[in-house]
């Protein structure tokens, strides 16, 4: 049958409310919650670091030159 019966909720809630007391779960799920918060602000900061070092390295700049091995090794003998 499994857990699907609304007695088994039932129960379930009772025995959480004995074992935590109602005072302490909405302290509980405050505490759930801003828990979340941090992390989702943690990774925004993360997010925004990345970018900004990304915009702050340069991109590499690429020449117009290029060599062959036998050209390179021409110009060491000289």
């Amino acid at each position: 049958m499994g857990m699907t019966s609304i007695w088994h909720w039932l129960i379930l809630l009772v025995v959480v409310l004995l074992l935590f007391g109602a005072g302490k779960i909405p302290k509980l799920m405050g505490d759930v919650a801003g828990g979340i918060k941090a992390f989702k602000k943690g990774m925004k900061e993360d997010e925004g670091e990345k970018s900004d070092a990304a915009a702050s390295t340069p991109a590499p700049q690429v020449t117009g030159q290029t060599t062959t091995t036998t050209e390179a090794s021409d110009k060491s003998k000289v």
